[in-house]
């Protein structure tokens, strides 16, 4: 399957054409496009033709899966297309590894006088569009979540000012619990001494608006993105403003400020797992304890 692209080119691609299976599960709603595979011919009538349901790459959020899988529609409509007429019509798939994760679309569609061609536009999709939050980010935006969970809508929605805003908020307001978990993870990762206490006591005069590379020598590698300071990139993302900026280059820099704090997340959440596990096996070896320690998240795969 085509990968999805950047949101801020889809504001101004709405007509570009992709494939049916792209377009569901890989936009955001409200996104149109002219599809060249939208229809299928129906296997009794001669000229007729269905909505095509074609198998689908989705994340299924069920127990036995937890990450993509592949969605089969469970439902077809049963209301065959006429060129030239906007028909709507809900899709309902199913993931075909546990049959339990569930995606429900919301399309309308115009078929093209030559089939299987036509315009379509995706309304709505339940579970919301989107890839999962990953681990960790609960705990980096703490009490603001509901507020990165509004400007990741906005984002992909594609708007936005309103995506940068919002992001914007959380992490200024939660600057404090950024750094917080920033230090707990050098901790973990080893840091001490005098290193260690300067980075504690950098939280008290921490500002986004100056400062930043001087605290890249005090973060973990591991923690360090590409080479560069979190924080300072989200400084740089922070610092443009909204301001004589276009919806589309506030979408990029919102953009920029949900990627740069999720792989903070990400590599936070690595640190603190990755040495707790170290932690419980050495009180394993250590204590003489009769049965091994279990580590989770490492079971085979359904």
């Amino acid at each position: 399957m085509g990968q999805p692209i950047n949101p801020a080119e889809g504001a101004q691609q709405r007509d570009a054409p992709l494939g049916w299976a792209d377009l569901l599960a890989g936009y955001p709603p409200g996104h149109k496009a002219h599809v060249p595979d939208l229809a299928q011919p129906s296997p009794v009538s001669r000229g007729e033709w269905y909505l095509a349901t074609p198998d689908l790459e989705l994340h299924c959020d069920a127990e036995t899966c937890k990450g993509t899988r592949l969605f089969a529609c469970c439902d077809p409509p049963d209301d065959w297309l006429e060129p030239g007429k906007m028909s709507e019509a809900f899709l309902d798939y199913k993931c075909k590894n546990c049959g339990e994760g569930r995606k429900v679309f919301a399309v309308l569609a115009e078929l093209d006088p030559s089939p299987p061609s036509g315009a379509a536009i995706k309304l709505g999709e339940h579970p919301p569009f989107g890839d999962p939050l990953p681990p960790g980010v609960n705990h980096l935006v703490g009490p603001d979540r509901e507020l990165f969970l509004q400007g990741r809508r906005a984002e992909q929605q594609t708007f936005g000012i309103g995506a940068f805003a919002y992001y914007r908020q959380v992490v200024e307001s939660q600057k404090d619990r950024l750094f917080d978990r920033i230090v707990a993870a050098a901790k973990r990762a080893g840091v001490q001494g005098a290193t260690l206490r300067d980075l504690e006591a950098a939280k008290v005069n921490f500002q986004f608006n100056k400062g930043m590379e001087e605290f890249k020598q005090l973060i973990p590698d591991s923690l360090l993105i590409d080479g560069h300071n979190p924080l300072a990139l989200l400084h740089k993302a922070l610092s443009q403003g909204l301001h004589n900026k276009s919806d589309s280059e506030c979408l990029q820099l919102a953009m920029t400020i949900r990627s740069v704090l999720c792989e903070m997340a990400r590599r936070i959440s690595h640190v603190l797992k990755e040495n707790a596990e170290v932690k419980q096996a050495l009180s394993y070896l250590m204590g003489g304890h009769q049965t091994p320690p279990i580590t989770k998240g490492r079971q085979r795969p359904q």
